[in-house]
């Protein structure tokens, strides 16, 4: 019998939380930091001193004995740096356990080493972590003990950001700035605030850790960059949402205990489409809470799987030929006092406020296009993406049949005077109660689909920080409703203005919306044809950070300056090169001291075989094609290998930068693709006994 879990108990056991403050802060202290978290008014020192003090004397009873400035720089990976509380020992040799408010505030990383896209000089190593108090911290416990983990932005000494937290945080305030505007000019004067929220569901696979230790390319890169398919994949879809193995539950349900202690609202979980892959979806967050936390949530699915003799696989493609892992953005604007801006309501040709924030949306969607598909560019995405399990690298909005009927009547008849209603749902059986379906369905074809009071950007990799896309999502909107109340403001007539911006936005950037079959061929020529970008590569998206309208965009709303872009820029073609670079030594590594060797005394096996054969004088046939068709395959391999030893040798040797990038996009991964060709061939028709990896079947189907 498992054990009982009290969650209401356990949930933020570990956070220090509002809860928490406020039983233990003075209430003049707690007053004045909620000012800061809720308001943005700046901390006094005083202040931060008393809060220190407490955050420590709560932590140390949480069994910390050190605390980190945890940041998340441009790694896509968080990043820490451990203290201990301990001061200096006095005369008697005792020592104190001391935090101060300037140690809780700031902390001095080295920020040569991060990468930085030439904003800092390796001598250049001064850096800066500052406290993101709308995050709370959290004591996390593991082998090193327990240690006092204190979100934190990450800056330059020059004061470029160099981390993922910062633009997300000057972002927040952008939209919410403009989204006030917005909601006052509707006659909303009690929300005081307008925040953006996330919920982002983490999509993994989970393997047997000893078979993953055996496999080099699973280790050095992530992903299997050999590999046959097994009789068996998803053809089936019998494992999507099927019973759930118990080895898998008892590793959900340590992942839940330790997320809920940390204060992550982890709430569903399931298997996905592909053998041992699963999903995990939290209730959602303000986004940089909900960035923290995912981040928590991938560290925590590969502590506790590497504990039970499990290795999760966080790659957007682990397995080629079998789906791919993504992690769903959903993303809403929420005001202080709970409205949310992106509900329709039931009548949502009534809603004139919903109506605008919508052709807003879409306008910023359809303006900046590229830049959003820029967000979510990541080697593994390029693997995933159009591949029939993930949205394809075109964007676009999928509105559903209401709002699409809605839009149709303001673009064609100048006015919305009806909603399509959801019907009652005939399951043709008395026992069942009737069910009311939706006015609209869902489409899992689309990167940017409305869900009924959210909007779902379904295009973010399963590795990937969600940080960049919500960056852009509150940027791009908060440039479309300054632009729509700079023109209501100037008006002398609201009503008409207003519905005049509605008509004319879905009019101009009705392109973008397309409500049917994002996989079909049919889609990217009309995509096309209706100038949509596409843009199938990270290297292909990575332009977009550094047009004339990004630049503009972001500095007028103060999120990166130009030389932040820029940076940005170079360290994306660098990343993309290195992996790239990895992946290809990873092969040649593998084929060449491994798999080849293994094949060239599988075919000394076969020669033998049919030696034997022909002096016991029976008939050779079938051991000489097998013998001929493992030569033929290889040393079609060998040549393969030099061939990619050639490209990967000329890739190194370029300078970085776009160029690099673009040669190992187009030179380097056809090499591999070549090397990879013949050597699946070759697991298939080989003695099981003499190939040297577990195969697919063993890692998707032995957990």
């Amino acid at each position: 019998m498992s054990e009982n879990i009290d969650v209401s108990a356990l949930f933020g056991e570990d956070v220090f939380d509002d809860t928490v403050m406020r039983e233990r802060l003075p209430k003049k202290i707690y007053k004045e930091l909620r000012k800061t978290i809720d308001e943005g008014k700046e901390m006094e020192s005083m202040v931060a001193e008393v809060v220190a003090e407490v955050m420590k004397d709560w932590a140390i009873e949480k069994g910390a004995t050190h605390y980190t400035h945890w940041f998340q720089p441009l790694t896509g990976v968080t990043a820490e740096k451990h203290d201990s509380f301990i001061s200096a020992p006095g005369a008697d040799g005792r020592v104190l356990m001391e935090f101060s408010g300037k140690e809780l505030i700031k902390g001095e990383p080295d920020a040569s080493s991060f990468p930085s896209g030439g904003l800092r000089a390796t001598f250049e190593a001064r850096g800066y972590t500052a406290w993101d108090c709308t995050s709370p911290a959290f004591v996390r416990h593991d082998a090193a003990g327990g240690t006092l983990c204190i979100p934190t932005a990450f800056c330059s000494y020059t004061g470029e950001s160099l981390d993922k937290k910062t633009p997300l945080l000057r972002s927040m305030e952008a939209v919410n700035t403009q989204a006030l505007r917005l909601i006052r000019l509707f006659g909303n004067t009690t929300s005081k605030k307008v925040t953006p929220s996330a919920g982002p569901e983490q999509e993994y696979f989970l393997v047997d850790r000893e078979k993953y230790l055996q496999r080099k390319d699973l280790i050095y890169t992530g992903r299997t960059l050999f590999g046959a398919m097994p009789p068996k994949g998803q053809e089936l879809d019998d494992h999507y949402y099927g019973a759930i193995r118990t080895r898998v539950a008892k590793f959900m349900r340590e992942v839940n205990k330790e997320l809920w202690r940390l204060g992550v609202a982890a709430k569903t979980q399931h298997n996905e489409v592909a053998p041992a892959q699963h999903e995990l979806a939290p209730i959602y967050a303000t986004v940089n809470v909900a960035v923290d936390n995912n981040q928590l949530v991938m560290e925590t699915l590969k502590k506790v799987a590497e504990r039970q003799g499990l290795t999760c696989l966080l790659h957007e493609k682990p397995f080629a030929g079998v789906n791919g892992s993504g992690k769903h953005n959903n993303w809403s604007l929420v005001t202080d006092d709970g409205i949310n801006l992106v509900d329709p309501g039931k009548t949502p040709h009534e809603n004139v406020q919903f109506l605008l924030v919508m052709s807003c949306i879409i306008k910023a969607i359809d303006v900046h296009a590229d830049l959003l598909r820029e967000s979510a560019a990541d080697v593994g995405n390029d693997h995933r993406l159009g591949a029939n399990e993930a949205p394809p690298a075109i964007i676009s909005v999928y509105l559903g049949d209401q709002l699409q009927d809605v839009m149709d009547q303001l673009i064609y008849t100048g006015m919305a005077t009806s909603s399509i209603k959801g019907e009652v749902l005939d399951t043709g059986v008395k026992t069942i109660p009737d069910i009311r379906k939706d006015a609209t369905d869902r489409n899992r074809t689309s990167p940017f689909a409305f869900t009924g009071n959210k909007f779902e950007f379904r295009m973010v990799g399963s590795s990937d920080s969600i940080a960049s896309p919500n960056t852009v999502l509150n940027t791009i909107v908060a440039e479309a409703f300054a632009e729509a109340c700079d023109e209501i403001e100037k008006s002398d007539n609201m009503e008409e203005c207003v519905h005049d911006l509605i008509k004319k936005y879905l009019t101009e950037h009705q392109r973008v919306v397309f409500n049917g079959n994002g996989y079909s061929q049919e889609w990217v020529d009309e995509a096309k044809r209706r100038g949509l970008p596409n843009l199938p590569s990270m290297v292909d998206a990575i332009p977009a950070l550094v047009t004339d309208k990004s630049i503009k965009l972001f500095g007028k709303f103060g999120i990166y300056t130009e030389a932040e872009l820029r940076s940005r820029a170079e360290i994306q073609y660098e990343a993309y090169a290195k992996a790239i670079n990895i992946e290809a030594r990873t092969m040649i590594d593998i084929a060449a001291k491994t798999l080849i060797p293994s094949v060239v005394r599988y075919s000394g096996v076969l020669a033998d075989t049919v030696n034997s054969i022909k002096a016991a004088g029976s008939d050779t046939t079938v051991a000489k094609e097998m013998l001929d068709d493992v030569i033929r395959l290889v040393t079609e391999a060998k040549s393969a290998l030099t061939k990619l030893i050639q490209v990967t040798d000329e890739g190194v040797a370029m300078e970085q930068g776009r160029d690099q990038a673009v040669f190992y996009k187009d030179e380097v991964n056809k090499a591999m693709n070549d090397l990879r060709r013949p050597i699946d061939e070759l697991e298939t028709i080989m003695d099981k006994d003499y190939w040297p990896m577990p195969s697919y079947g063993d890692l998707l189907f032995e957990v």
